[in-house]
């Protein structure tokens, strides 16, 4: 998929944050298994998991119940999964025990603590579901109560990861909604009239003291 400038594509950012293959990667959220795959084209030994994945080379299992080594894993993959995750803080610890010492956890997020009502009438109009979602504040309120914000998915990974600053960029024009909507976002966003609801990061997991 097409990324703004800057904001490249989501195979990309991963590949390029990953240690080089063949490490071995856990993908948190793998849904269909496309990225898993990519990553496994590239050398890669992937683990893919997603509790609701019907996919035969995705483990249909959740984070917090996936039974692996401490420490197995060089890196960790999530793509727009963490805010689903439950229960969040645990699980996240889990993922922490997981990745080895100085390993990697790349993530690409959608961050509803920015999504606003300018951003829900955005992606109402651009979606044309006006009848299902006819009210931005409703869809601004919905969103915020079923999904965990970057920041507390920050707070519960910042003791066991060490982050930069988040890369902030576009992300309402990858929601389902027609081609060719990624560069106004990006221009709308750059004149302060939409929020930058997409964000990146890559932590590196932190020694025990």
């Amino acid at each position: 998929m097409d990324e703004a400038p800057g904001f490249f594509s989501v195979a990309s950012f991963v590949r390029a944050a990953l240690p080089a293959p063949p490490a071995r990667v856990l993908e948190v959220g793998a849904g269909s298994g496309e990225l898993a795959a990519t990553l496994r084209d590239a050398g890669y030994e992937v683990l893919a998991i997603d509790p609701a994945s019907e996919s035969p080379d995705v483990r249909a299992a959740a984070l917090l119940e996936l039974d692996e080594p401490a420490g197995s894993f060089d890196a960790a993959v999530a793509v727009v999964s963490l805010h689903h995750v439950e229960p969040l803080e645990g699980s996240l610890r889990h993922l922490a025990d997981l990745v080895r010492p100085d390993g990697v956890l790349v993530v690409d997020e959608f961050d509803v603590d920015r999504f606003d009502e300018r951003a829900a009438r955005w992606l109402i109009d651009a979606r044309a579901d006006h009848e299902h979602h006819a009210d931005p504040e409703a869809l601004v309120g919905e969103l915020r109560q079923h999904l965990h914000g970057l920041d507390r998915i920050r707070a519960a990974l910042d003791p066991w990861f060490a982050f930069a600053e988040p890369v902030r960029g576009p992300y309402l024009y990858r929601w389902y909604v027609p081609a060719g909507l990624r560069e106004p976002e990006e221009q709308l966003i750059a004149a302060g009239a939409l929020p930058a609801t997409g964000a990146r990061l890559v932590g590196r997991r932190r020694r025990a003291d």
